[in-house]
Formats: structure tokens, sequence, C-alpha cells
């Protein structure tokens, strides 16, 4: 049975290492990036994607029936 415990918490201990190995080489931006770049990131999380795409989309004059183009292609 004491053996059996040792093997245990070894294995414990093994698999700790190996977790904690892991957590460095993750990514993570608060950590790893300077502070400037933390808050560039931050604005850049505020930024809204689409905005006024309606109105591009409403004064469009684009065929929405053709083909689609493909570069190099002579249809």
């Amino acid at each position: 049975v004491e053996e059996e415990l040792q093997e245990q918490e070894f294995l414990d201990r093994c698999f700790q290492e190996m977790l904690e190995e892991e957590e460095q080489d993750w990514f993570i931006p608060a950590r790893d990036l300077p502070q400037g770049m933390a808050q560039l990131q931050q604005q850049l999380h505020g930024l809204a994607v689409g905005d006024g795409s309606d109105d591009i989309l409403s004064k469009s004059n684009l065929n929405p029936d053709a083909k689609e183009f493909v570069p190099g292609v002579k249809y």
C-alpha cells in the first residue's frame, strides 16, 4: 500500500511539473506583452467591426448574380 501511495505521489508530481511547463509555453498577453502592447490590445478589443455596413450595401451597384471573381480566369 505504501508503495502505491509513493507511486501515486510521484505521478502527481510529474503531472504537476508537466502542467507548469505547458503554462510557461502558453502565450498570455497580460503576462507576455509589454505594458503598452496590453493597452493597445484593449483598445483593439473595443473597436467595432462593420459599423455603417448597411449604408454601403444600400448604395452598392454591384450585381449580386455575377460570377465570383477568380484572378487569372477570363470569362
